[in-house]
């Protein structure tokens, strides 16, 4: 029997300061089960993005619930949440976010070492190299191209072996033969491994190769639906 291993009650958030609150998250209900790779999908300010954030445990709702993996998010401290995240959750973003003076391999490894993780080094490389990278260890950020930076994200992002990885529009800065490779890549990882993907795309396409999509309007969801699984993806 599948696991639930997300679960939103009435989520509910608003943000901005009093002369512009905005009303970004309304009452949302969602349940997701394990292994699932759902695209979320929307239009610009319709809260998908927030929504993400959300089930990233980055941003704290006002009201409601949010369980991941049996842990209840809403009412962690912070830095219980911190942990819960770092150990449970990979996150790979649009803009790559890697530090400019840190070598791949300590991008990948430092994270791991903070976490106290033994032989933060070891899995460093083994991640880099089931990307691709094994050649690039030791560039920097700034001798990478935009895909390559991407590809390092990811080795990060799956470095603690997460069971659910959420990306944000993970090919919006990537022409399109190389966002093709990378969503590819993320596909196959997330195949291979049985973990939860939440993905938000502009890239309709892109959505439709989830088993499952996710349309949100103003704060809701308005509709959920499976999505027109492609053909296995070949690793990249």
């Amino acid at each position: 029997m599948t696991k639930t291993i997300i679960t939103l009650k009435k989520a509910d958030l608003t943000l901005g300061n009093v002369a512009a609150r905005v009303h970004v998250l309304k009452g949302i209900d969602l349940d997701i089960q394990a292994g699932e790779a759902v695209g979320i999908v929307g239009p610009s300010g319709s809260g998908k993005s927030t929504l993400l954030m959300v089930l990233a445990g980055l941003e704290r709702l006002d009201s409601g619930e949010i369980i991941i993996n049996d842990a209840p998010l809403h009412s962690l401290s912070e830095d219980a949440l911190a942990d819960f995240r770092g150990k449970n959750i990979g996150i790979v973003f649009q803009s790559f976010h890697l530090i400019a003076n840190m070598t791949a391999l300590e991008n990948v490894a430092v994270p791991l070492e903070l976490a106290n993780v033994r032989d933060a080094f070891d899995i460093a490389k083994a991640e880099l190299t089931a990307v691709g990278l094994g050649e690039r260890l030791n560039h920097y950020p700034g001798q990478l191209s935009g895909g390559e930076q991407q590809r390092v994200a990811i080795a990060r992002a799956l470095a603690p072996s997460p069971s659910v990885l959420i990306a944000d529009e993970p090919t919006g800065n990537l022409d399109t033969e190389t966002g093709r490779q990378i969503a590819d890549l993320l596909f196959a990882k997330q195949a291979e491994r049985g973990m939860t993907m939440l993905l938000v795309t502009h890239d309709n396409a892109l959505a439709a190769r989830c088993s499952r999509q996710i349309r949100v309007r103003s704060g809701e969801i308005v509709s959920d639906g499976a999505g027109h699984v492609s053909a296995q993806a070949v690793p990249a």
